[in-house]
């Protein structure tokens, strides 16, 4: 499979992308740290905190090149968020499943070069702290071999919009930490299960690194 972007998602991206910049920035003021971190060519995986959906809108504007985004299938048929996912061109997650083809789709996107933006835990905390990852950016990462790019986002609390509307100034923050870089797996069976667990823990605890201990929830250790 060889991972293309069709012509009327880029074209939507670029008028997407800068029209999130200037409402985040009407909102409030927006501080993004780290740049010097992204790997400047090849795929990589993006790997942020979730609280709500206001994360891959800020990585999605802010990030110096537009990342493929794969998100819950849910948001899929939601008004509105329906809308926004298509015209961007996200990849959609069905929770609670084994899917072939989606794991296919992930690496060929990193094999095309292209960067990855995966929320580890797998769905909205709605609260500030981080909640235990699965193991799925763990199966990407064994597979491809790919960099990861550990991002903490504060600020982006489900009240975020609500606030700027009321002229409250909300801030957003997104950090961006060195890429990690993971050997690959020479276990078997339930070692390697275990072993993947570590990788993607690894992956947890540098995003925690990133954010302010309120934001640290099961990784604040």
């Amino acid at each position: 499979m060889v991972y293309t972007v069709p012509f009327h998602n880029r074209v939507a991206r670029s008028i997407l992308r800068p029209a999130f910049r200037g409402i985040m920035r009407m909102l409030g003021p927006v501080y993004v740290r780290g740049l010097e971190n992204v790997p400047r060519s090849g795929g990589y995986v993006i790997a942020i905190n979730h609280i709500s959906l206001y994360e891959a809108p800020l990585v999605v504007a802010f990030w110096p090149t537009a990342p493929e985004a794969a998100g819950a299938s849910d948001i899929w048929r939601k008004p509105g968020q329906s809308i926004l996912v298509r015209l961007f061109g996200g990849i959609p997650v069905y929770r609670g499943q084994y899917d072939r083809r989606l794991l296919e789709t992930l690496q060929s996107v990193l094999e095309a070069g292209r960067p990855l933006l995966i929320a580890p835990e797998g769905g909205r905390s709605h609260i500030p702290g981080m909640r235990p990852a699965q193991l799925g950016i763990g199966y990407i990462i064994e597979k491809t071999r790919a960099p990861v790019v550990p991002v903490g986002i504060v600020g982006t609390t489900s009240d975020y919009f609500q606030r700027g509307l009321r002229g409250q100034r909300p801030v957003l923050e997104m950090n961006i930490g060195a890429p990690i870089y993971f050997p690959p797996l020479t276990e078997k069976g339930e070692a390697r299960r275990a072993a993947r667990q570590r990788n993607v823990d690894q992956i947890m605890r540098h995003i925690a690194a990133l954010v302010p201990p309120e934001y640290r929830g099961v990784y604040a250790s």
